[in-house]
């Protein structure tokens, strides 16, 4: 079982629901469990799927693909979600494209230490992912003013705070209803081979 509620297969899609999986498809031609889970409400797979690319994979964001992905591995790490961090990390990886470095940021990261990769802006952005997953409420405007005064602008403030506050969206959903990475190809940019 790869989640705790019913997920229906293709064979089993209706019309609508057809539809959104055709929107849903990876690269790899799979549906990934994170968007089959909503396969008994179409509507809120079709918001999910347009949230997420806008949040992590539209071509206007201008921090760098390694650095979103290391973000959403972050909040997935704080929200002790294991299908979430399995996918993104297997991302930041890849795109950090240096073994070594990978290696000192997941361990940096794990142990809730990114001052131990990380300064300046990066480091700013992880410290307000980090506020914002535990605790929203205590959220100011100096936690911003933080990120801008490391060097970024108002469009990559907003770009953070977009991965974050989608991860902490989908980590609760994932935990929440029991998903898990069974039968999925894990990793974006995962091989066919490897599936």
């Amino acid at each position: 079982m790869s989640a705790w509620i019913k997920m229906l297969s293709d064979e089993e899609a209706d019309k609508d629901l057809r539809e959104v999986l055709a929107l849903a498809r990876t690269p790899h031609g799979t549906v990934d469990n994170v968007m089959r889970v909503h396969s008994l409400r179409p509507a809120s797979m079709r918001g999910h799927v347009v949230l997420y690319r806008a949040a992590l994979h539209d071509d206007t964001n201008t921090l760098p693909m390694w650095f979103q992905e290391t973000i959403a591995s972050y909040v997935s790490m704080l929200n002790d979600c294991p299908y979430s961090l399995a996918n993104h990390w297997a991302n930041a990886r890849h795109l950090i494209g240096d073994e070594a470095r990978a290696d000192a940021i997941e361990t940096a990261l794990k142990a809730d230490t990114p001052e131990r990769s990380f300064d300046g802006s990066e480091l700013s952005a992880l410290r307000y992912a980090r506020k914002l997953t535990l605790t929203p409420g205590a959220m100011t405007e100096s936690d911003v003013s933080a990120m801008r005064e490391a060097g970024l602008d108002d469009g990559q403030i907003l770009e953070v705070n977009q991965i974050v506050g989608y991860f902490n969206y989908a980590n609760r959903l994932l935990n929440g209803l029991g998903v898990t990475t069974e039968g999925d190809v894990v990793g974006y940019y995962a091989k066919d081979s490897d599936a």
